[in-house]
C-alpha cells in the first residue's frame, strides 16, 4: 500500500527519487517497530482500530515523502501535502472510536496512534519551517525531547492520567500546520498563527510536567 501511495504521488505530482526512498525506508522502519512492538505484547493479529491507524500511517509516509522531496528539489506539492496530512488527521478521530466500539483498546494500539500522530507533527513542522522559520521545528520535536529527557530523569516516565485538554492543544498543532502548508493565511497571521500553537504547547507540556513532580514527590514525602 505505501508503494502504491508513492507511485500515484510519483505519477500525479512528479514526486522524485529521494521522495520515493524516503517513502520505503519509512514504511520498512514502520513494518519492524510494529511487528517488534505486537511480538512483545504477544500479538499477531491488527485489530479494526489498529488497521485505522495503520491507513494513517500510511498516508503520514507519503507525506514524509513529499516533505523530503521538497528539501531537495525546492518544488512541494501542497495540494498532495494537504490531502493527504488532512486525511491522516480526520483518521485520528475514528480510529479510537473504533477501539472502544469493538472492545480492542489495548496499550500497542494506543501506543502505535501516538507516534503516528507525533510522526505527522514533526514531518509538518519541517515542512513549516521553511515557510515561517526553523523555530517552527520546536513543535515537532518537543514530545522527542520530551521523551529523551524521560530517559535521564525516570520520573518524567511516570504514568499521567488522560487529559481532554491534551488531547485538543495536540490536535491543534496537527491543524495549524496544515493550515500553514496550505498558504491560506497572509504572513503575518501565519506567523502568529503558528506562534500561538507553539505557546499552547509549551503549556501543555510545562502542565504534564508540573503534575509528573508532584506525583514523583508524594511518595518520598509519604
Amino acid at each position: 500500500m505505501q508503494l502504491l501511495i508513492l507511485a500515484g504521488l510519483a505519477a500525479a505530482f512528479g514526486l522524485g527519487p529521494l521522495g520515493v526512498l524516503v517513502g520505503v525506508v519509512y514504511a520498512a522502519a514502520l513494518l519492524g517497530l510494529l511487528s517488534a512492538a505486537m511480538h512483545r505484547a504477544g500479538r499477531s493479529v491488527l485489530g479494526p482500530a489498529d488497521l485505522v491507524t495503520l491507513a494513517r500511517a500510511l498516508l503520514v509516509g507519503g507525506v514524509a515523502a513529499v516533505v523530503a522531496d521538497g528539501l531537495l528539489t525546492g518544488r512541494t506539492a501542497p495540494a498532495a501535502l494537504v490531502a493527504l496530512a488532512s486525511v491522516a488527521l480526520a483518521l485520528d478521530a475514528v480510529d479510537g472510536k473504533v477501539a472502544r466500539h469493538t472492545g480492542t483498546v489495548s496499550p500497542v494500539g494506543a501506543r502505535f496512534d501516538m507516534e503516528v500522530d507525533a510522526f505527522l507533527v514533526l514531518v509538518l513542522s519541517v515542512h513549516v519551517a521553511g515557510i515561517v522559520g526553523p523555530w517552527v521545528l520546536a513543535i515537532g520535536l518537543m514530545r522527542y525531547v520530551f521523551v529523551a529527557a524521560g530517559r535521564l530523569l525516570p520520573w518524567l516516565r511516570g504514568p499521567v492520567p488522560p487529559s481532554h485538554v491534551a488531547k485538543t492543544v495536540a490536535a491543534v498543532q496537527g491543524v495549524v500546520l496544515v493550515v500553514v502548508a496550505a498558504g491560506l493565511l497572509p504572513y503575518p497571521a501565519t506567523v502568529a498563527l503558528v506562534a500561538v500553537a507553539l505557546a499552547l504547547l509549551v503549556w501543555s507540556f510545562g502542565r504534564t510536567v508540573q503534575w509528573l513532580w508532584r506525583a514523583a514527590r508524594v511518595p518520598a514525602a509519604c
